[in-house]
């Protein structure tokens, strides 16, 4: 069974961190990324990673946020310090079997073809 299941959301304030995680399983993935949906806004890319090392980030989290794979256990971790509210949104991981992704297209939602049910981060100022 192919499936994402995310864990580690929660409130925080404003400056203080969270760590998400992302166990994925049933099948290998070229590429995996967080996602969010941030209340009244679009969905947006935050971070990707292609082979368990190269990474990609959104700039509004570059600096803070830190993505990285545990491949022994197939599992996707996002680091985020020094949260903002404007953070604050439901974070999804995504994975891909067949995504090469570029700077560009890392964050393209409709190439991920596993996705995780969501888990909420709330940022308090």
């Amino acid at each position: 069974q192919v499936q994402a299941v995310e864990s580690g959301g929660g409130s925080v304030q404003a400056g203080g961190s969270l760590r998400l995680s992302c166990a994925a399983s049933g099948r290998a993935y070229s590429t995996m990324a967080w996602f969010r949906l941030p209340p009244g806004k679009e969905r947006e890319g935050v971070a990707g990673i292609y082979t368990g090392t190269n990474t990609f980030y959104a700039d509004s989290v570059k600096g803070r946020f830190t993505i990285s794979l545990d491949n022994a256990k197939n599992t996707l971790n996002l680091q985020m310090n020094s949260l903002k509210p404007e953070d604050a949104a439901v974070y999804y991981c995504a994975a891909s079997t067949y995504l090469i992704p570029s700077t560009a297209t890392w964050r393209v939602a409709n190439l991920y073809n596993v996705w995780g049910q969501g888990t909420q981060v709330t940022v308090s100022s």
